[in-house]
């Protein structure tokens, strides 16, 4: 019995899903075009404005990929509809953010800058205001791509527990360690 996989999905106003033969599922929307190849056996079903996904037997391997279709299917749906934004707070003396189109330069405490070369598909924004830590926004339709994208830069310098420097997501909360000095008794 998945939960999930039984869960419809309601299609938002100018959203629109078309499902090939090859059961290539393609969702279009205001803020673009995804498409995503479901399991020949999967079974999906659009009707007045609602979508619903249906596996053909109970075997563990479809139970496994009802729910998960389901997700993919859902996530696609609101990313071309509403969009997807992580936001990324880098916490360090001297640690910066820029960036010029979708090239994205980081200086995080090493001898050099590092430059990464962002997908076309996201918009990346940086934000360096006195007094603040510098922000990386990311902003796009695929909720993959994104939360990829999001944790290749937070593996450049991941949160230490001693100081809390380091890459992390807004609102992360880290678990600090007491050091050498609150060890002692």
């Amino acid at each position: 019995m998945s939960r999930i996989g039984k869960k419809i999905i309601t299609l938002p106003a100018g959203v629109t899903v078309d499902v090939s033969a090859g059961n290539l599922v393609t969702v279009k929307g205001p803020k673009g075009t995804l498409s995503q190849q479901i399991d020949q056996d999967i079974i999906v079903n659009i009707e007045d404005g609602v979508l619903t996904v249906a596996r053909p037997t109970e075997q563990k391997r479809h139970k496994a990929m009802h729910g998960l279709y389901r997700s993919l299917i859902n996530n696609m749906v609101v990313g071309v509809s509403e969009g997807y934004k992580k936001d990324l707070e880098i916490i360090g003396v001297g640690y910066k953010a820029a960036n010029q189109g979708n090239i994205l330069e980081l200086s995080l405490g090493y001898s050099h800058a590092i430059f990464m070369a962002i997908p076309s598909e996201i918009k990346v924004v940086t934000a360096m205001e006195k007094g603040k830590n510098p922000m990386v926004v990311l902003e796009g339709i695929d909720k993959q791509l994104i939360g990829q994208v999001a944790a290749k830069i937070k593996s450049l310098r991941p949160v230490e527990p001693y100081k809390g420097k380091g890459v992390r997501f807004l609102g992360e909360q880290v678990r600090r360690k007491a050091g050498k000095a609150g060890g002692k008794k």
